[in-house]
């Protein structure tokens, strides 16, 4: 029999809070975290899109002066998060050696490497920092957070895209059942809110416009939606397995019982108008979780706001789901975040563990018009689970053809 993995610690920090609980709170209450950027590159730069979904609290209210300035400020969320779940999990009392860190990243070190090229094209290379290369590592979260913990069970660190850190806690709880280690801090971070890639993605017509009303601008399902929102910030989940966690007398929010990663081999930004390889991921989870389709009543989808991706993921998700797709709560909650990019899985995993945990499935802002070719039972306020074992489901899918996606149940 497979070892039973449960979650037993979350840490956030998102553009709706400076901590898990008041990003869930503010995500109940309906709030948006997107707001009109003030930095004087927006126009600088003339940047087509002047509005981002900023984490709430900016990390260097939280870090200490040295560690802001030795880490990249997606380093700077991830080991926030990871602190905040590490205390909240009680923080474990496991040998280094039974203990591992999965913690993704969709970019990595972007705010560095852009900042260092600076440098070194006004100042020379003698000005470039020693701890550029350290800092802009997309493993360097996993890496901060594995020397905080002193994780030596392994420190890896997925990158793929928008499906990263899904991808990552998918292998957590991979690793965790085969025996390899006791325990897990699993998640991911992004900081992406640069000139750079803000104007590349409003490039390719993936950003929202709403210039002039940034709180309404993610808007998963509507048929006025017009791209996605940035957002930064991070998300951590201490995962471990059933025995080790009662043992030691811990709480346990939910337990992690399918995981699953494909790929599309489609095309580098656009999904699978089909939906097969994102509906391979769902239902190869469903098989790991040995669970029946009917089982799932809830899922926190990926739905990102953009016209084309709202639609290939309804039509993978009704390609597994068929009629029951209409019994089940549909939460797509980047129309309050934004879309975290490398860090969207973990915190949407977060909203997804809560949602079995308190009975309750939070809302979708901004659905004003639904679209019609997307029929989902959407959840607009928040909405009661019922009680007894109950299984919900996250989605992350990313440029480059990548699918993934965590099954949860609610812990009895």
């Amino acid at each position: 029999m497979s070892k039973k993995i449960v979650v037993t610690g979350i840490g956030a920090t998102t553009p709706l809070g400076g901590d898990a609980r008041s990003t869930w709170q503010a995500l109940l209450a309906g709030e948006s975290g997107i707001s009109t950027l003030e930095q004087e590159w927006i126009a600088r730069y003339e940047i087509p899109v002047t509005f981002a979904g900023q984490a709430k609290v900016p990390a260097a209210e939280v870090l200490t002066p040295q560690e802001a300035k030795r880490l990249d400020p997606s380093s700077q969320f991830a080991l926030i998060a990871a602190r905040e779940a590490w205390a909240d999990a009680g923080s474990p009392d496991v040998e280094p050696e039974r203990l591992a860190v999965e913690f993704a990243t969709g970019i990595g070190g972007v705010w560095t490497l852009l900042d260092a090229y600076d440098t070194l094209k006004e100042k020379g290379p003698r000005r470039v920092m020693p701890m550029t290369v350290p800092m802009l590592m997309p493993n360097g979260p996993a890496a901060a957070i594995g020397m905080e913990i002193s994780a030596r069970g392994g420190v890896r660190t997925s990158v793929s895209a928008c499906a990263s850190s899904t991808e990552a806690i998918a292998n957590a709880l991979n690793r965790l059942r085969s025996g390899e280690v006791d325990v897990i801090v699993a998640g991911g971070s992004e900081a992406a809110i640069h000139p750079m890639p803000i104007a590349a993605f409003a490039s390719m017509h993936a950003l929202s416009r709403r210039n002039e009303e940034p709180t309404r601008a993610s808007r998963p399902y509507d048929v006025a939606r017009d791209g996605f929102v940035m957002g930064e910030g991070g998300g951590a989940l201490v995962l471990e397995t059933e025995e080790h966690a009662k043992a030691r007398g811990a709480k346990i929010y939910a337990e992690v019982v399918g995981g699953a990663v494909t790929s599309d081999a489609y095309h580098i930004t656009a999904p699978d108008p089909e939906g097969s390889g994102a509906a391979r991921a769902v239902l190869a989870a469903l098989k790991q979780a040995e669970a029946e389709l009917t089982d799932v009543i809830h899922i926190n989808a990926h739905a990102t706001s953009t016209p084309v991706g709202d639609i290939a993921e309804y039509t993978a998700l009704r390609r597994v789901f068929g009629d029951h797709l209409d019994s089940v709560a549909i939460s797509a909650t980047k129309s309050s975040t934004g879309h975290l990019l490398g860090g969207a899985g973990a915190i949407e995993a977060i909203f997804t563990v809560l949602a079995l945990h308190e009975r309750t499935a939070p809302p979708t802002i901004n659905l004003e018009n639904q679209d019609p070719e997307i029929p989902l039972d959407v959840v607009t306020s928040p909405r009661e689970l019922p009680a007894g074992p109950i299984l919900a489901m996250s989605n992350s899918f990313g440029f480059g053809g990548h699918n993934a996606v965590i099954v949860f149940r609610s812990y009895e």
